[in-house]
């Protein structure tokens, strides 16, 4: 896989969501990079008893952006029914190390790009001013479409960081 170094527009959306879509891609190619040769047992590994493992992080990546869609595009919390297909993924801890496990990475490359595959057919339909749209959380604190989606991709890229930890740890316990 090429990976694209440049921040740059992209056809068919507006300039500033095009310029968001083009961040987004180079943070997921930049992800997938990384775990392209892990096996299931790596996905699955977990260094400690209070771990995430690969997957369920990659897993997290795809509830995380599932979330976000929801929230800038319906304007409302996840139903019952979402919660129960992503809330593991979305809290990680106890439950996730119990229950996101003995997947293969086409699993998780699949979960990912189907959520990314509608992000970008959502973004398509919205201009650049949809970015700055103001709303409010329960708390009180205000928020814009635009950090929705920067923290999909914070959220994604700090994850990443974690996964490059743990890969660090399969290898020291491989050549041990």
């Amino acid at each position: 896989m090429v990976i694209d170094y440049r921040i740059k527009q992209i056809g068919n959306f507006t300039d500033k969501i095009g310029q968001l879509v083009s961040m987004l891609e180079h943070t997921r190619a930049v992800t997938i990079n990384e775990v392209s040769n892990l096996s299931q047992g790596d996905l699955d590994y977990l260094p400690n008893d209070r771990s995430n493992s690969i997957g369920s992080l990659l897993l997290h990546m795809a509830s995380i952006e599932f979330v976000h869609q929801i929230i800038s595009f319906e304007k409302r919390d996840l139903t019952a029914s979402e919660y129960s297909r992503w809330g593991m993924a979305l809290e990680l801890g106890e439950k996730a190390r119990e229950g996101i496990k003995k997947q293969l990475l086409k699993f998780y490359l699949e979960e990912l790009s189907q959520v990314r595959e509608n992000t970008l057919a959502l973004l398509k339909s919205k201009n650049d001013s949809w970015l700055f749209e103001e709303n409010t959380w329960d708390n009180g604190v205000p928020h814009n479409n635009y950090y929705l989606w920067f923290h999909v991709m914070e959220d994604e890229i700090s994850h990443r960081g974690q996964i490059r930890t743990i890969k660090r740890l399969l290898l020291n316990r491989k050549t041990n």
